[in-house]
Parts: structure tokens; sequence; C-alpha cells
């Protein structure tokens, strides 16, 4: 288990993630529709036409582009990545085709809401704070009464983490706390396993509510990030009571993920396409934002920090030595144990079925794939950075550093051993 990190080290990680960035950019950005001041991320590479011209877009995937960007911008401020951001932001709602709380989809909605949040505080500009306003309130607004949470999309019977979870984080982000707690306490009122880890959702039929039974990296991803989250919301309001039952959720959750979604290397195990290929990556995400996050005075929140380290590292250093170069960027695999495949064009790619997108023939032509390694190699970058800081200070007590807090929701973030 690495335990410390020199400076050296963390620049590697850096640089990764640097490269990572040029290879999606290179790859996947465009303007949208030749439109000045815009940017899109196509949905594969190669791109077939429907893709170039982004008939086809995506709108969750390209909340996540926006969230990689900020990671960057985070991580080495510059105009131009600033400029990027907004330009991201820009071809988001031109292509939209409407405002964005337009979207039926609250998972969506919640993807957009988290991402503009933070560009907000990157770039500061008035339109996407206000259009991250109206997604937080149609969040609030969008809970189904008679359950009490938010459906997966409007007037839908099935209820489920991917909806729940980044709504919870978004609504803590913006002060809303308790009503992030309650989506949070539904979940695990209805859908905790006996092995620690949530299932999926509950669908609502005529002979009573179903839970579906599939577990997913990225439901448990969200779920540390929202209890991370409420937990220290609470924290900071003194209410150690209801932050500890909070930061335990969380510890718990690194546990199970280690134990039930890792392989015996300590690598996040899946290797999915189309919608999951993001899942792998958002699940390092909160990994990586509970590892510098999770409050450093108390002996399990350490050890869980340690374990969600080790995750986030050794998957980081899995996906690297998998990784193709193409024309000196890196292509990453779908399967982070396992060697990245050239795509190529023809076959399937990322059609759109029922609400969800499919793998393509070969994953790795999904931007969502290359996306998850792009993230894992900022969260890698983020831990690094933040254990080679503590290690020069030398003090347990030490906050976090100011990419690590962009990275969040802008609160404070103790040291973890």
């Amino acid at each position: 288990m690495v335990v410390k990190m020199s400076r050296p080290e963390a620049e590697t990680w850096a640089y990764r993630a640097d490269v990572a960035e040029q290879a999606i950019r290179n790859r996947h950005a465009a303007k949208l529709w030749g439109l000045p001041g815009t940017n899109l991320a196509t949905p594969s590479w190669p791109a077939p036409i429907k893709h170039k011209i982004f008939l086809t877009w995506h709108y969750w995937w390209q909340a996540h582009y926006l969230d990689c960007l900020v990671d960057a911008a985070a991580r080495v401020p510059s105009k131009e990545k600033n400029r990027a951001i907004r330009h991201t932001v820009r071809g988001i709602r031109i292509r939209n085709l409407s405002r964005l709380t337009s979207n039926k989809y609250f998972d969506d909605r919640a993807w957009m809401a988290l991402a503009l949040g933070r560009a907000d505080a990157v770039v500061g500009s008035r339109k996407p704070r206000k259009t991250t306003k109206r997604l937080v309130a149609c969040l609030a607004d969008g809970t189904e009464s008679s359950v009490g949470v938010l459906p997966w999309r409007e007037n839908d019977v099935f209820f489920n983490v991917p909806s729940n979870g980044p709504a919870a984080i978004a609504l803590a982000r913006h002060g809303r706390v308790e009503e992030a707690a309650a989506l949070v306490e539904w979940v695990y009122d209805n859908l905790l396993a006996n092995s620690g880890l949530l299932y999926d959702g509950v669908r609502m039929s005529m002979t009573g509510a179903v839970v579906q039974k599939g577990m997913f990296t990225y439901n448990q991803g969200v779920m540390i990030g929202a209890c991370l989250e409420i937990g220290l919301a609470f924290r900071g309001r003194g209410d150690r009571d209801r932050a500890t039952k909070y930061f335990t959720r969380v510890q718990n959750l690194i546990h199970a993920v280690a134990k039930d979604m890792a392989t015996t290397s300590h690598v996040i195990a899946g290797a999915g396409g189309g919608d999951g290929g993001l899942f792998n990556g958002i699940l390092a995400r909160y990994l990586a934002d509970a590892a510098v996050r999770l409050p450093a005075d108390d002996r399990m929140s350490r050890a869980a920090a340690r374990i969600a380290r080790r995750l986030v590292l050794t998957s980081g250093e899995k996906c690297w030595y998998h990784r193709l170069e193409v024309d000196g960027l890196p292509l990453f695999p779908a399967d982070w144990t396992d060697n990245a495949k050239f795509p190529q064009g023809g076959g399937a790619v990322g059609l759109s079925i029922a609400g969800a997108v499919r793998e393509s023939a070969i994953k790795e032509r999904d931007l969502s794939v290359q996306l998850s390694g792009w993230m894992l190699m900022e969260a890698c970058a983020m831990i690094a950075d933040h254990m080679a800081k503590t290690a020069q200070q030398g003090s347990p007590s030490s906050a976090g550093n100011s990419a690590g807090d962009a990275a969040g929701g802008g609160l404070p973030r103790p040291v973890c051993e």
C-alpha cells in the first residue's frame, strides 16, 4: 500500500493527467456545427458522421466531459482551460435546443448540475450560475410525493441510485442538506444489501415495490460522494453525531467496494462501454474525494482513506500500463486490467436504446471509456498531490490543497493518513 508520495512521483501523475486531457481534446473536442465559441466532445473516435455533426451527443456524457475539463483547470489553472470550459458550457446549452432543465431524466439533470456548479467556481460565468440554480431547483422539486425521492425520469415508476445519488451531492453542495439527507436515507432504507453495497433501484408495480438488484460501481461512488458532502456539512454546523453517521456510511461503502468490486490486486473491476464506460471513472472520482476529504481525527476514517487511496492509485497504475499509445497520446482500456484495443471505423457504435447508450463493438471507441480513464488519472493526480503536500508539511492536521477543493464542493479538505 502506498503510504508516502514524493513530489517527483506526484508530478508523474500530474503528467499522466495532462496527457489524458490532451488525448481527449485532440480526438474528441470539436466546435458545435462550426459555431465560434463552442466546444463539445464527439461520442466516439473514430467518429461516424452522425457523431461528427452532433446528431448524437449524449447529454450526461457531456456533463462528465465538462467535469473533467474542470479537473484539469483546477490542477493547472490557465486562461485557455477556462476558455475551453466556457465554450463547452455554451456548446451544451446550444446543442440541447432548449433549457437544460427540459431534459426528462433526473440523473442527467443531476450530473449537469454538478458539472456546471464546479464550472461556476472556476470561471465565474453568470449564465451557467443561473442555469445551475435552475437545475438544482428542479432536483429539489422533482421528488415524487408518494415515495419521497426522485424517479429515474419524469412520470416514471423507477426510483434509483443513479438519480438520487448525484442529486443528493448537488443539493448538499448548494446548502440544501436536509433535502439531500432525505434522499440518502431512502436509499439506505430500501437498497442496502447484506454485503454493504447498494442495489440499483426500486420499480413500483401493481403488486408492490420490486427491488432491482443490479449492483454497479458508479452507484457506490455517488453514494460515497453524497454521504461525504452531507457529513462534512453537518460537521461544519457542529452536529458531530449526524456527521459521524454519514462518515461511517462512507467508510463502510469503501470497505465493501474494496471487498466485492475490486480484483485481488486492488484494481476496480469492470469493463463496460457505452454508458457503462463511465461507471468506473465515477467511482474513482468519489473514492479520491473521500481519500482527501474524510476527517483525519478518527481512526476509522483514516483507515478508509488509505483503502480509497490504494484502490485509486493501483487502478491508475494498471490502467496506465494497459493503455495504447496513439500519436504519442494514451488510449485507455475499457478493462483496466487488460490491454486496450485499437478502435477502427465500422461496426456498431454508441446506439441509444430505451434511454441508455449501448457499447460500441470495440469499447475503447466510446468517449465514455476514455473519459473514465481521464477521470482516473485526475483522481490519481489529486491524491498524489495531496499526499506529497502532506509529506512536505509533516502535519496530520494540515488542510487540503486548492486543486482538491475544486474537485469537490469547495469545502476544506483535512489531510488523511
